[in-house]
């Protein structure tokens, strides 16, 4: 391997019109990586935070002070430091920033020098990313979860639950599961406009909702299963990124849709109603991320049962995973980079997941670009499921095209529903 001779930053565009970092590290002998920071509607508040101008411009979103940043203090602290040395760049990059939660320098001026640093030494040995995370290691391609339907923060709160997902359980290979759902979003399509509730697209690509009521949704959800000629069940389940930080505190939550304000036992109950109802087979942020309790208690009660997935919860943190795995809250933990700031970070918290029997899905966020890292990164890692958005929109399409030619080229298995995790 070779060291780093060049870090260089520039202001990109993500798929809301908004600027972020791209960071572009060159090596001695060539060899070069880029690596983008995403940027999430729907944020935890322990998350690791971006670095905005604030002021008028952008609505405050310039990014011009991260970049000057990463100019003036990581782009020397990195030269002539070996490539290959993901941990060491990674502490190099906490240590510089030193605040917990990356706020001086910025979690999108980290995120993207650390992926940065990673492509550049995959690109050194002339390898896809995916295999040189995975090394010798067997991996398979992710189970993907697929948004139909966006809601909460995605798309102006028209319902409350964020994301109404479909996973396609039958499939037995990466690219069927994506032919499949391509079948059941088109037919999405069609009924909502028959209803007349076809009303554009959300941030992450699935239809804008335009619903009476939750609950309505997932009705349609199942239509569209049922329309594309599919089993609900049995082919296809339902996955809920219910996000109820956005409108849950205190153990007080309230579903503006529904018209109701609901305690934590209240909200579990409804939640329970779902899952007898419909085929749901995961649910993500069940329980606000102040919660503690609701979360384990929903836990015990649903967890034979469906996924329960900690998003805001664990916001990608090894440490938060390993106390809730004691416990006894979430079977499953969401992955994502921008959370913890650095790629060790974010391996240490899917290691964690591993560690104490959670599934893990490696997660895009809603303001995304045409980087497809996180498609390799699930892979190499085996993370077992990826969730990037809906079925459209260039900066998703890019990334579930991705999966397709990885495992065109791969030889490597799919790892299918059997990594929907249930209690342990």
């Amino acid at each position: 391997m070779s060291r780093i001779e060049e870090v260089r930053a520039r202001r990109i565009w993500d798929s809301r019109g908004r600027p972020t970092v791209e960071v572009e590290i060159v090596t001695e002998t060539g060899a070069r990586g880029r690596g983008i920071a995403p940027a999430g509607a729907s944020r935890g508040s322990r998350e690791a935070m971006e670095l905005r101008d604030g002021g008028t411009a952008f609505d405050g979103k310039d990014v011009k002070t991260a970049i000057a940043g990463i100019a003036r203090e990581i782009a020397p602290a990195l030269r002539g430091h070996e490539v290959a040395e993901q941990a060491m760049i990674d502490a190099m990059l906490i240590a510089l920033d030193g605040t917990p939660d990356k706020s001086r320098l910025g979690g999108n001026a980290l995120i993207a020098t650390s992926l940065a640093a990673l492509h550049a030494a995959a690109s050194e040995r002339g390898l896809p990313l995916w295999r040189y995370v995975a090394g010798d290691e067997q991996v398979t391609l992710p189970l993907p979860q697929i948004q139909i339907f966006g809601g909460g923060a995605h798309a102006e709160r028209r319902v409350d639950v964020q994301d109404f997902m479909v996973i396609a359980t039958s499939a037995t290979s990466f690219a069927q599961a994506l032919e499949m759902t391509a079948e059941v979003y088109r037919h999405a399509g069609v009924l909502m406009r028959k209803r007349g509730a076809a009303q554009g697209v959300a941030d992450e690509g699935g239809w804008w909702p335009a619903f009476s009521s939750n609950e309505e949704a997932m009705d349609v959800l199942v239509a569209s299963i049922e329309a594309a000629g599919f089993v609900p069940g049995t082919d296809m389940g339902i996955a809920l990124d219910i996000a109820a930080s956005e409108f849950g505190k205190g153990g007080q939550y309230t579903l503006g849709l529904d018209n109701v304000r609901l305690d934590t036992d209240a909200m579990i109950e409804k939640l329970l109603r779902w899952i007898a109802r419909y085929p749901i087979v995961s649910i993500e942020d069940p329980l606000s991320e102040d919660d503690e309790a609701g979360m384990i208690a929903f836990t015990r009660a649903a967890g034979s049962k469906v996924q329960i997935v900690g998003d805001d919860f664990f916001v990608t943190r090894a440490a938060f995973i390993e106390d809730a795995a004691a416990k006894g809250a979430c079977n499953a933990a969401l992955i994502k980079l921008n959370q913890a700031g650095t790629v060790t970070e974010t391996l240490a918290a899917l290691r964690a997941a591993r560690r104490n029997g959670y599934a893990s899905i490696v997660s895009a966020r809603s303001g995304e670009t045409e980087d497809v890292s996180i498609v390799h990164l699930a892979t190499g890692w085996n993370a077992g499921q990826l969730k990037v958005g809906s079925f459209s929109r260039s900066e998703r399409m890019a990334k579930w095209n991705e999966g397709v030619r990885i495992e065109e080229g791969g030889a490597m298995g799919f790892a299918g529903a059997a990594v929907l995790s249930r209690s342990r």
